[in-house]
């Protein structure tokens, strides 16, 4: 019984690494699913562990939604911009995968161009998107391998 645990376990770390790639799955939840069913079934891990992986997990979630917005606003875009980098992540989510990145995009230069922006202004604020994206799916892939890697090693 306990190696169909372990075996779930390592499905929902995999599950994990690849939701932490493709936005429309929250794949860090999932990679802290298998660390608790481990923890359920062999008590590798302390309690203080245990709760700083929590508290990680929703601390990217929530960064996840403000970074793309964040780096819209820091490379100088307007409100304009801000809203049309969140309406842009709205409406990719209808358009997996590539939606996930284009909108937020797109939205931060239609938003901006809305609001009386030149093209490069616009552009430069689309870009601050794109980076707050990326750098938090660079999070995401980096905490759900970690989470992978104490797995790993504890099974092991």
């Amino acid at each position: 019984m306990e190696l169909l645990f372990i075996g779930l376990g390592l499905i929902l770390i995999i599950v994990g690494i690849i939701g932490a790639f493709l936005p429309v799955m929250p794949g860090l939840p999932f990679s802290y699913l298998a660390l608790v069913i481990l923890q359920l079934v062999s008590s590798p891990f302390t309690t203080r562990f245990m709760v700083l992986w929590l508290v990680i997990v929703a601390v990217l979630m929530i960064l996840d939604n403000v970074l793309p917005t964040w780096g819209t606003k820091k490379f100088g875009g307007t409100a304009y911009g801000v809203w049309g980098s969140i309406i842009g992540l709205i409406v990719g989510f209808f358009f997996p995968p590539v939606g996930f990145v284009v909108g937020p995009l797109v939205g931060a230069f239609a938003g901006e161009i809305i609001g009386g922006s030149k093209t490069d202004k616009a552009m430069k604020a689309a870009i601050g998107s794109f980076l707050g994206f990326a750098m938090a799916t660079g999070l995401k892939v980096g905490a759900a391998c970690l989470m992978g890697f104490y797995y790993f090693k504890a099974i092991l």
